[in-house]
């Protein structure tokens, strides 16, 4: 894990700051109550799922168990997340911040979300930016570009849109969407052997979507193939 042992140990005489393996809970800077914020993060596709608050006990269950534990502010005791709702949290990896005083857990989540509402991610209100006094519920939690592409694609495919274009590629099929896939992959290969950098990228992300549908239509998920990736970066490690 990349908690372990590492931490900033202080500035050299060049006054670029050093590095040092050695770690210690007590190195972390917990507030007046003894606590310090936890955010969990989904660890394949990077969504942010919730914030709570751990002590040095909680997140000494945490690291011992790999089942997530936070402190409950309001019950003013220790809770392991999902112990009455089936939705727990697997640590996956850990880290701290560059001032000691915040925590990211990398986690895999189970059951129908992080959120007690039931939504995969506590962060579902967005604000608008353009009208403050406003806000919109998003389904979808904050995430990559492209796992948040998958989930577009899914919900078109869920509640069809008039003239969408992947609507139009799903109905059509498998024949119709492998075709356009052979099509992109050539225009991606000819960009690539003109070695134009700005066409290179618009067929990639043609490619990536079309790939998407495919997957889309055959059943299989964006995280699947996320995790077949994962599992190959571990066993290279």
């Amino acid at each position: 894990m990349i908690f372990g042992n590492k931490k900033w140990k202080g500035f050299n005489e060049l006054n670029i700051m050093t590095y040092s393996t050695n770690f210690s809970i007590e190195d972390l800077s917990f507030d007046d109550n003894g606590l310090i914020p936890a955010i969990a993060q989904d660890w394949l596709d990077g969504s942010i799922l919730m914030l709570a608050w751990m002590n040095k006990e909680s997140l000494n269950k945490t690291l011992e168990t790999k089942s997530v534990h936070y402190w409950s502010r309001s019950r003013a005791e220790i809770w392991r997340k999902g112990a009455t709702s089936g939705s727990t949290q697997l640590l996956k990896e850990i880290r701290f911040d560059c001032d000691n005083d915040a925590l990211v857990l990398s986690i895999e989540q189970s059951g129908s979300g992080a959120c007690h509402t039931g939504e995969k991610s506590c962060f579902f209100n967005e604000i608008d930016h353009n009208a403050t006094n406003k806000k919109e519920k998003k389904r979808s939690p904050f995430s990559n570009i492209c796992s948040e592409l998958f989930n577009t694609l899914n919900e078109r495919s869920n509640n069809p849109i008039e003239k969408s274009y992947t609507n139009y590629l799903l109905t059509k099929g498998s024949n119709t969407i492998l075709k356009k896939i052979g099509e992109e992959a050539a225009e991606f290969i000819m960009a690539c052997k003109d070695k134009d950098e700005n066409s290179i990228s618009n067929e990639a992300a043609d490619l990536i979507y079309h790939l998407q549908v495919a997957l889309l239509h055959n059943g299989v998920k964006w995280r699947d193939v996320l995790a077949v990736l994962e599992s190959r970066r571990k066993n290279k490690s």
